[in-house]
């Protein structure tokens, strides 16, 4: 049987609009403060499941919801089945957007919207896709497991509850609509480790608080330090503005009740890869390392402007690569500081390749003078890679270069997704190789072509996988 899937999704695509908008309408953020029984990762995050699962019943399917940790459905018939995992949280908003992040809107051939690329625009992709096979009746001998997480872009806790408490055999194989085509086989390991300081200051120049970052997979877009002490607030600002105009960032410096917040803001990227952000964190630590701290509070500031830029970790002294998955990466994704504490932290989320492990990592990191601890995040995740000679990867790469035309190929990253939930699971779209990253940042777009394509993709993809 030919089936035309790209005349097929044409035919959905007002449908296709109308649903993805009302996703991206939701406000899924992880909320801790909010959180309960009911709400394990707040209330937005359920709602946008709610609201999911709701419309999968809409269209026909028997859904299922895990304590509102996550949710599934299933379609087809057969032994075998295919699982497509994807989530419906998102990072936080942050700042400087041009619009609202949840009224999205669509500016020249472009949706703009928290989560248009990571995960709703994908997810909902790829549900289309399996939406044209159903509603054309087309045979197929496996079927297909449809889940949708609520915690990915934190410590996957969702997961965790839905594999403990779902009840059914896990998929066979399966794939995650949630990074890029032509396909994503193997990805880094993944760990946090926190260095911890005391609050202590007895210097010239006090440091009160230092703040920036919002999760640790984001580059921290801004950070901001209150500091007194023997500087005044116009030669803080004159040194503020040549060390920004230097760096090609903006800051600021307020004075409040004798004490100076400094301010520096940069831009946000997915923590997978830095180098493509510019980390306000880092660079204010930079900043701050020229003034008579002392103590704890030196410590901290030095070891915060010792991280700027140091990518591959090797300052660090944890740089590694392995000839196939690559070079290790490292994100300072999380600063909070306290005078009154002690225990302050800086949170370092390393990308790892096979021949490292995060005990290795925490030994080279105890070395650094200054941090009075180092510990290990409870969420880990090893490295994972399926071979190119799999049945899953060889479909659906073949699929890819049917529709596209362009060639195939492996790629390893860094970044971590729920294709890695299986022993035989990959990433697979819906980032096309020509498409622009805006995921974690500000002003998240994904181009509606794209989007097109990508469901059109997936359709074909599944078929071919359960037919």
């Amino acid at each position: 049987m030919t089936v035309d899937f790209k005349a097929e999704f044409e035919k959905r695509k007002d449908d296709f609009m109308a649903d993805l908008i009302s996703l991206l309408e939701i406000n899924s953020e992880r909320d801790d403060s909010k959180a309960d029984k009911e709400h394990p990762f707040g209330p937005g995050p359920v709602k946008a499941l709610h609201h999911f699962l709701a419309m999968a019943e809409r269209d026909g399917y028997k859904t299922r919801n895990i304590d509102n940790y996550a949710g599934d459905f299933e379609y087809g018939e057969g032994d075998e089945v295919l699982g497509i995992f994807a989530h419906l949280d998102v990072v936080p908003a942050g700042s400087g957007w041009e619009t609202d992040p949840y009224k999205p809107v669509i500016k020249d051939g472009r949706l703009y919207a928290r989560g248009s690329s990571d995960d709703k625009g994908p997810t909902m992709a790829c549900y289309y896709g399996l939406k044209i096979i159903k509603e054309l009746g087309l045979p197929v001998s496996r079927k297909v497991r449809f889940v949708v997480g609520t915690d990915e872009e934190s410590g996957w806790g969702d997961m965790d509850y839905y594999f403990a408490h779902n009840g059914l055999k896990n998929p066979d194989f399966g794939f995650s609509p949630d990074a890029d085509f032509p396909i994503i086989n193997g990805e880094k390991g993944n760990i946090t480790e926190y260095l911890h300081f005391d609050g202590k200051n007895e210097g010239l120049v006090v440091l009160h608080s230092f703040n920036g970052g919002l999760r640790e997979n984001m580059v921290p877009e801004s950070a901001t330090a209150v500091i007194s002490g023997s500087v005044s607030a116009q030669e803080v600002s004159d040194l503020l503005a040549n060390f920004v105009a230097s760096h090609k960032v903006t800051g600021q410096v307020v004075e409040n009740d004798g004490k100076l917040e400094v301010t520096i803001y940069g831009k946000s990227a997915h923590g997978s890869t830095p180098e493509e952000g510019v980390n306000g964190a880092t660079l204010l630590g930079l900043f701050l390392s020229q003034f008579d701290f002392y103590g704890p509070a030196k410590a901290y500031i030095e070891v915060t402007a010792s991280l700027h830029n140091d990518f591959a970790g090797e300052k660090l002294g944890v740089a590694y690569t392995d000839d196939k998955m690559g070079p290790l990466s490292m994100n300072a994704g999380v600063f909070r500081f306290d005078e009154n504490s002690s225990d302050n932290t800086i949170a370092l989320n390393f990308r790892y390749p096979k021949g490292t492990d995060e005990l290795k990592i925490k030994e080279e990191l105890s070395k650094i003078a200054g941090p009075k601890a180092i510990t290990i995040s409870d969420s880990h995740h090893t490295p994972h890679y399926v071979p190119m000679d799999d049945e899953l990867v060889e479909t659906l790469l073949s699929v890819y270069e049917k529709q596209t035309g362009l060639k195939g190929h492996e790629q390893v990253i860094g970044g971590g997704t729920f294709g890695r939930l299986l022993e035989r699971g990959v990433a697979f779209g819906a980032m096309f190789p020509d498409s622009i990253n805006t995921m974690h940042q500000a002003n998240e777009f994904m181009a509606l072509d794209d989007l097109y394509r990508a469901a059109a993709i997936y359709a074909e993809a599944i078929y071919e996988l359960i037919k």
